[in-house]
């Protein structure tokens, strides 16, 4: 039997990745003193890896496919064809950013001010390009992480990346500017694309992955409405595309079928009560496939 096999990111990314997939259909099952963990796809075959490890591991082929940051595969310079952006995080459904972040009394405002400095990150590659691009000559130097708590006294600026940028501010760092926005990539190796069983199955996996993340934000709603007063419901309808409607026994009725954002549920019930609506249902949704 053919098989994928399959790298997950250890560390932050992990407890995010393993609820997507299981959103997507797969149940992944870890042992906290195994790196290869048991997932109800006997096709796949998972090894749990540092996200930093899992681009090269890809392109070498070790790997047919795996999960890592946009920066990561930028860093590593690894050869490998991104089938998907997944844009989820360690805590939420956002972008993550590596920026440039110093002391909040500090005297660097901007990157040109950054010269002949001392500059802490685990992305030095990327660091080291962002400076070249900028034309500013300082020093970079590998952090093995806990990177906010070198400042000042180790160096004067860092290059972290961060979600929503509570962790620099805890640390009194302010942000002076940004090197680049990162998203989840699902990357395959390019050998593994010319054979056709694993590329489709690649696909399969992808297509259900990004399903998931389409229906997170999302919900699905039905209501009854008498046939006189759908144009005023159907107005008030901020639906995919067009809602799905449908007679009922009484032909005087109809059914809506919608699917919405769940932060618009709250104000649009009310509104479509008051226009007739009536049986109205709400209920959630596991994967969204455009």
């Amino acid at each position: 039997m053919q098989k994928i096999k399959l790298g997950l990111p250890k560390g932050s990314l992990q407890e995010a990745t393993i609820e997507l997939f299981k959103k997507a259909g797969f149940n992944i099952y870890i042992n906290d003193r195994s790196y290869k963990p048991l997932i109800n796809d006997e096709e796949i075959e998972c090894l749990l890896i540092r996200a930093q490890e899992i681009p090269k591991y890809v392109e070498k082929g070790v790997l047919d496919a795996g999960l890592s940051g946009k920066d990561w595969i930028i860093e590593t310079k690894a050869d490998v064809k991104e089938v998907a952006d997944l844009v989820y995080a360690k805590t939420g459904f956002g972008k993550v950013k590596l920026v440039i972040a110093v002391p909040e009394n500090s005297k660097i405002n901007s990157v040109k001010d950054l010269k002949g400095k001392r500059i802490a990150t685990e992305l030095v590659n990327v660091t080291k390009d962002y400076l070249k691009k900028n034309k500013v000559n300082a020093k970079v130097e590998f952090s093995w992480g806990a990177t906010e708590v070198k400042v000042p006294e180790l160096v004067d600026a860092i290059s972290e990346l961060t979600e929503t940028g509570s962790s620099l501010k805890a640390n009194n760092l302010k942000i002076i500017d940004t090197v680049l926005e990162s998203t989840t990539k699902l990357i395959v190796n390019k050998q593994s694309l010319q054979n056709s069983w694993k590329k489709q199955k690649i696909n399969e996996i992808a297509l259900l992955l990004k399903g998931a993340l389409n229906a997170e934000r999302m919900v699905a709603m039905k209501m009854n409405i008498e046939s006189r007063k759908l144009e005023k419901v159907l107005v008030l309808l901020p639906a995919l595309k067009n809602p799905t409607i449908s007679s009922l026994t009484d032909k005087k009725w109809k059914a809506v079928e919608i699917i919405v954002e769940e932060k618009l549920v709250r104000t649009l019930i009310p509104k479509l009560k008051k226009a007739g609506a009536e049986g109205i249902i709400e209920y959630s949704i596991n994967k969204l496939v455009y």
